[in-house]
């Protein structure tokens, strides 16, 4: 499990708001969109099973599954849909469109394919953050 201190902030229902440091590993999580940006950190939204309150340090946990799927999903998919894109483009330009240039043909391919990857990684975020499993779990209260 990858572990986190944080303070929390607010609560609401089964869940509060928590406030950790940023880490330079934040700017690839997929799930950044549930977080928001604090002069004091990250506030993230995690559930609350120990019913943590206002001003208590907690020790959150986020589940390791979830943090290499958003890498994955944040780094690989795109690298390989302008890759494909770009192949793809490449085969059509050579084939189909002999008047152009296949080398043009395939950087529009492959941009194009990287702009619709970054569009399906948003519709899959914003679906993710809204899963209780994806979300981190507070685990203990550290201190009062």
């Amino acid at each position: 499990m990858v572990e986190e201190i944080g303070i929390v902030t607010k609560t609401e229902g089964v869940t509060a708001k928590v406030i950790v440091q940023k880490k330079g590993t934040c700017e690839g999580c997929a799930m950044k969109g549930a977080c928001e940006t604090t002069e004091g950190g990250m506030e993230i939204e995690a559930l609350n099973p120990v019913q943590a309150k206002v001003g208590q340090t907690v020790k959150l946990s986020i589940n390791p599954s979830t943090y290499l799927k958003g890498t994955i999903l944040i780094y690989g998919v795109p690298v390989i849909a302008l890759i494909a894109g770009a192949i793809i483009g490449k085969n059509i330009g050579d084939e189909y469109l002999k008047g152009a240039s296949s080398d043009l043909v395939a950087a529009v391919a492959g941009f194009g394919s990287l702009l619709i990857s970054f569009l399906l990684i948003k519709v899959w975020t914003l679906k993710a953050e809204t899963k209780t499993e994806n979300k981190p779990v507070i685990e203990e209260i550290i201190s009062q």
